[in-house]
């Protein structure tokens, strides 16, 4: 049996952090289109996926056939970014990722989604996400609407 095709998912390493940052302002760029243009280029979010979402958040990346085909970074039990290259949607991947972040945030996972990213609000509730609440932007830097959303595993009692 081939693993051709088959994706798995792995910690990120700091040599994966330009692909991430690739991935990162591809994503954005093709599913947000409503976002403010991307004021940094690709060095500038390099080094913060070095700086932050390696040295502060466990990061995993998903790849197939030896290519990187998106990320997730979990800080704590809040799920902090997962994003996929925009070709790649619908395949299962985000599922792949959202599962290794389950697993090792065994109580519960948070996250904040922009009200408009439709799309992403249908993935976690998909996946047994609700509305916390919700917000009118002042907290974050896009000061776009935005809600938190929460899963919590269902009890084995």
């Amino acid at each position: 049996m081939s693993d051709e095709g088959k994706t798995q998912v792995r910690l990120a390493a700091e040599q994966d952090a330009g692909v991430i940052a690739s991935i990162h302002m591809a994503s954005r760029s093709a599913t947000m289109p409503y976002l403010p243009p991307q004021k940094r280029n690709h060095e500038q979010v390099t080094r913060w996926v070095v700086d932050v979402l390696l040295g502060q958040c466990r990061t995993w990346v998903a790849v197939r056939d030896g290519e990187i085909t998106g990320y997730a970074a979990l800080d704590g039990d809040m799920l902090e970014h997962l994003y996929l290259r925009p070709g790649v949607r619908r395949q299962g991947i985000g599922t792949l990722l959202l599962d290794e972040v389950r697993r090792h945030s065994p109580a519960g996972v948070s996250l904040h989604v922009f009200q408009q990213n439709t799309g992403a609000r249908a993935f976690y509730e998909r996946h047994g996400f609700t509305v916390l609440d919700t917000s009118d932007g002042d907290r974050n830097m896009e000061n776009l609407p935005d809600m938190t959303l929460r899963w919590t595993p269902v009890s084995s009692e």
